[in-house]
């Protein structure tokens, strides 16, 4: 029987024609106005910091990727449609005046062009809306290199893997994408004409409709066996042993590698068997075929492994995995940089017969204990040095070091910053917080290791942080302090880029001056600003201000009187996203932290080359390193998978004019250069970075956070150790954290160098045993440009049980004169514990300091004050002595007597604290205290002698003490409560003594 005559679809009115274009071109309007917008804007913004090489060549790289899958997947698919019309059935008999397909036929047949080109044009440009954002796998490929190392199982070069087998893979895969969509084009072009019929028990299938399916489908058979042969190479990435290691396992090398092999053999003879339909009208070979591959596939590549695994490898798994152990130790260490050339183990006793007086470098390492939190004493800098409600500071400080006083010294620092989460009222009318509040204003220090003056200095302290004591001692640079006024020296301290500025949503300010109008950006109360610098894009044209009126969808940047013609608009102004932006193939760390160099503020951000892909290391996620701070603050850390990672970028954002600058730091990394390819000139080399900037480079955290992580387990040489989990060590939990169970945060602190016993800029991290509290190891790593990146890692034996943080937590927290304060404070005020400090003292010892701040708890204006000082010290003996007192020099001296000499006076000029390797200064115009003596407190008696009576006076006397603590809580006598509190000190003291 005959086809139907084709009917046709009904025509459409001119009127609902109109509508129709007019519909379609609103929506190409909202679909694609925004991305032309953006693309436009992000063009200027490229411009102007510099990097619009970047922008091209990934805009460039993309559109080439599009339009190559887009034509390849497209012309496949038109390939397989016009086969399959053009040799379609003359004659097409047709099941009844309802035949669905006849309908359909009919309907195609109306419209040709449309679906013969349509379809494959659609599919096409949705292919390559995916595979352009493979950008980075391209570029690699075209610019990667050799990392100079092979693989233990193909000997091939790391780069291989790294820059080479992404591609092929990606290839790999658009390939077998293509031709699965064209062999269900094919398949159901054949059904609408015929070429495919369902009628009858078996269906008939036309000869050219025979050969098409069955190419396609050999050629998707061969594209299988192309597939496994490149998964021999990915089994070194294998997981199958996590958690124990990553990489190729005695399962995957001698029972899937072989299987692979085998299955790619079959994929070749089943290839053969579909090309053979070709001439074989009997499809029963191509369907055996199909079925050999499914059966190997399930009993070759999946059950021989799982039998190999179940019954040779588990009974034997230490044996049989020994080798694979070493290699993943070795590919690991390498991956995350912590080989045997950058790290040195040392044996550590954890307790020493000898005095830190006695071992010059102590005076260092104590002499700049930090006293400060940078992690609790925000709200202090804000309290103390905010000046305007719209200014403020970020929620975790950063602590950097200056040389001030010919000494290298820690500081907690901040910029002064804008906060416009805080304008309020009339600040929040759109002229005055986009083109009124627009910048921050200055540069803020505090030396780390001392207060203004301690709490029994001062007969007005209190628990209510209403005294002046117990305070950082501010430096500030800001436009109320002239250049030769301040002590960090800043040229320039307006910050139109930083951290909370760009917490703005929309995030924009407009900028500079209009002809006619005075200035408006607030400075002062009584001083206004033209911003002058080299920041921002221009808006003085209107296609510009309709542009970026339609990107932030404001019509205010279209009308306002306030922008005119050398006005500019400042956005993307958070340093992170400045440096992610400029460069997207890099990894940006979770901190950026202000610096003054040359006399001008610029945020340092760190960033990081990955891969994924390392063969053999062990893969870890860098948002699985999240600690009590990163909990606190909600900072988010990249959700990325990495198995190889350097620091080699470092960038600057200048705060004023938002300049990015990327400098190399590791010219060794093959990942960098493959990049440097890619953007020639976007990083700088090395030696164009300044010695002032190097000098306040500092070790990133969340990559040490990754390699402490990775220590953890890959310290442990050998593989049957290492597999037993008996040598392991684990990241301590935080012990002053606040709601919840989180890792201890690493950190910064100032130790002194064996070698020159000067102080050296390290970041640290206590390591507590594998499940246990007990501290195992101390992992510090060098930030000062001399050994920068350099790590020592001090190992406690093992049948030693040094106290972990935790424990000493729970030891300085218990001791009595710390739970009696703690009582009566607790009552009328919030207790801070700051961050614990594991110091290396005494070339043996452990000290533990840890300040003790208090708030209270009753008013919104409320901040933390340094109130006390607790230490914690083992002897010898074996025995936890701890220490609490207004200074540290006190409490050093109730735990180690004389060694309170070697701390840092409180207030005065930085120059005051003690230089290192020389003898410790005497303080309050006193005579050292003899070793093995502990000095009385300032301002007490000399304890009683020992003896039942003595200890019966001692304890009444203690409560009488507490009494007169409580009366004056009650009474709110703010000015008794500071000498009630020592007197309280010296009443526990005195009791401890009588009672040995």
């Amino acid at each position: 029987m005959g086809m139907r005559p084709p009917t046709g679809l009904p025509s459409l009115s001119r009127r609902s024609r109109v509508l129709l274009v007019a519909a379609i071109i609103v929506a190409a309007l909202l679909l694609l106005g925004p991305r032309l917008t953006d693309t436009y804007t992000n063009w200027l913004w490229f411009g102007e910091v510099g990097f619009r090489s970047v922008y091209l060549t990934v805009l460039r790289t993309r559109v080439l990727l599009l339009v190559v899958v887009a034509l390849f997947v497209g012309l496949v698919v038109w390939l397989a449609l016009l086969l399959a019309y053009r040799t379609r059935p003359v004659f097409v008999p047709v099941a009844g005046p309802n035949d669905p397909i006849a309908r359909y036929r009919t309907t195609v047949m109306s419209w040709l062009k449309l679906f013969g080109v349509g379809i494959p044009l659609l599919l096409g440009v949705l292919s390559g809306l995916v595979a352009q954002s493979n950008w980075v796998t391209v570029q690699l490929f075209l610019n990667g290199g050799s990392f100079g190392q092979t693989d233990p199982q193909f000997g091939l070069d790391v780069g291989f893997y790294a820059f080479d087998l992404p591609f092929y893979r990606m290839v790999l895969n658009w390939l077998f994408v293509s031709v699965v969509i064209a062999f269900f084009a094919n398949l159901v072009t054949h059904y609408v004409f015929g070429g495919l019929r369902l009628s009858g028990r078996e269906g008939t299938l036309t000869r050219p409709a025979r050969i098409q399916l069955a190419v396609i489908a050999g050629i998707f058979v061969l594209l299988k066996a192309v597939a496994y042969w490149f998964d021999r190479y990915e089994l070194l990435s294998s997981s199958r042993k996590e958690p124990t290691f990553t990489g190729g396992s005695y399962t995957d090398i001698n029972a899937v590698l072989p299987a692979k092999l085998i299955l790619l053999s079959i994929a070749v003879i089943c290839a053969i068997a579909f090309f053979a339909g070709i001439v074989l009208r009997d499809l029963r070979v191509p369907a055996m075929a199909a079925a050999l591959l499914v059966l190997s596939s399930i009993l070759v590549g999946a059950v021989w492994p799982l039998v190999v695994e179940q019954f040779s490898v588990r009974p034997n798994a230490a044996d049989k995995e020994s080798e694979y152990i070493q290699r993943n130790i070795a590919a690991t260490r390498q991956a995350f940089g912590i080989t045997s050339d950058k790290i040195e183990y040392k044996d550590y006793k954890g307790d020493s017969k000898k005095s830190p007086l006695e071992v010059p470098v102590d005076a260092a390492t104590i002499g700049n204990a930090r006293l400060l939190d940078p992690n609790i004493l925000s709200p202090t800098f804000t309290q103390l040095k905010q000046l305007k409600n719209f200014y403020g500071f970020p929620e975790s400080l950063d602590i950097d070091r200056y040389n001030l006083s010919g000494d290298v010294q820690d500081y907690i620092v901040a910029a002064r910053e804008l906060h416009p989460s805080a304008l309020s009222g009339n600040q929040t009318d759109w002229i005055n917080k986009h083109t009124v509040y627009t910048h921050g204003n200055g540069f803020v220090a505090a030396p780390a290791n001392r207060v203004n003056k301690p709490q029994y200095d001062d007969p007005n302290a209190n628990s209510g942080g209403s005294s002046d004591s117990g305070y950082p001692i501010f430096l500030v640079s800001d436009l109320f302090n002239t250049t030769d006024q301040q002590q960090i020296k800043v040229d320039q301290p307006r910050v139109y880029y930083g951290e909370l500025i760009s917490q703005s949503n929309p995030d924009y300010a407009i900028v500079g001056g209009v002809s006619g109008q005075q200035p408006r950006e607030y400075d002062s109360d009584t001083a206004q600003f033209t911003y002058n610098g080299k920041g921002g894009v221009s808006i003085g044209n209107w296609f510009n201000r309709l542009a970026f009126a339609a990107k932030y969808t404001e019509r205010n940047i279209l009308f306002s009187s306030a922008i005119g013609d050398d006005s500019k608009i400042i956005f993307n102004r958070s340093p992170r996203e400045r440096v992610q932006k400029v460069a997207p193939w890099l990894t940006t760390d979770g901190n950026a932290y202000p610096a003054v160099v040359g006399g001008r503020m610029q945020w340092i951000v760190d960033a990081y080359t990955t891969l994924d892909n390392y063969p053999y290391a062990q893969s870890t996620s860098l948002e699985g390193t999240e600690d009590s701070i990163d909990k606190k603050t909600g900072r988010l850390l990249p959700r990325k998978e990495v198995s190889y990672i350097r620091n080699s970028v470092k960038a600057t954002v200048d705060a004023y004019d938002g300049t990015v600058t990327l400098y190399e730091v590791d010219p060794t990394d093959p990942v960098l250069k493959a990049w440097r390819g890619v953007f020639p000139g976007a990083v700088k080399s090395e030696s164009e970075i300044s010695p002032e900037l190097r000098a306040h480079f500092r070790y990133p955290e969340d990559m040490f956070k990754v390699q402490r992580e990775m220590l953890t387990k890959y310290h442990v040489d050998n593989p049957r150790e290492f597999f037993t989990n008996n040598a392991f060590w684990s990241v301590p939990s935080d012990p002053t954290a606040e709601g919840g169970t989180f890792d201890q945060p690493p950190y910064y602190v100032l130790l002194g160098d064996p070698a020159t016993n000067k102080p050296v800029f390290n970041l640290t991290s206590a390591m507590v045993g594998y499940n246990r509290q007990f501290l195992s190891a101390y992992i510090s790593v060098r930030s000062d440009p001399d050994g920068y990146g350099k790590f020592t890692i001090l190992q406690l034996p093992t049948d030693a049980q040094t106290q972990g943080p935790q424990q000493t937590q729970n030891s300085m927290t218990t001791a009595p004169e710390v739970s009696s304060q703690k009582t009566l404070l607790s009552n009328s005020n919030k207790i801070r514990y700051g961050n614990l400090l594991t110091l290396p003292i005494a070339d043996g010892g452990i000290l533990y300091v840890e300040p003790f701040y208090n708030e209270r708890n009753t008013g919104s204006s409320t901040f933390p004050q340094l109130l006390r000082v607790l230490v914690s010290y083992r002897d010898v003996a074996g025995s936890v002595k701890v220490g609490f007192a207004s200074t540290l020099a006190d409490a050093l001296n109730q735990v180690l007597p004389g060694t309170g000499s070697l701390a840092t006076p409180f207030g005065g000029d930085p120059a005051s604290r003690p230089k290192p390797g020389t003898a410790p200064p005497v303080e309050h115009g006193t005579t050292p205290p003899t070793q093995g003596t502990t000095p009385p407190a300032q301002g007490t008696t000399p304890p009683p002698a020992t003896g039942a009576a003595a200890k019966d006076a001692a304890a009444a006397d203690l409560s009488k003490k507490i009494e007169s603590v409580r009366n004056a809580m009650k009474s709110g006598n703010f000015q008794d409560f500071g000498k009630a509190l020592e007197e309280l000190d010296a009443a526990v003291k005195a009791y401890q003594d009588a009672g040995r």
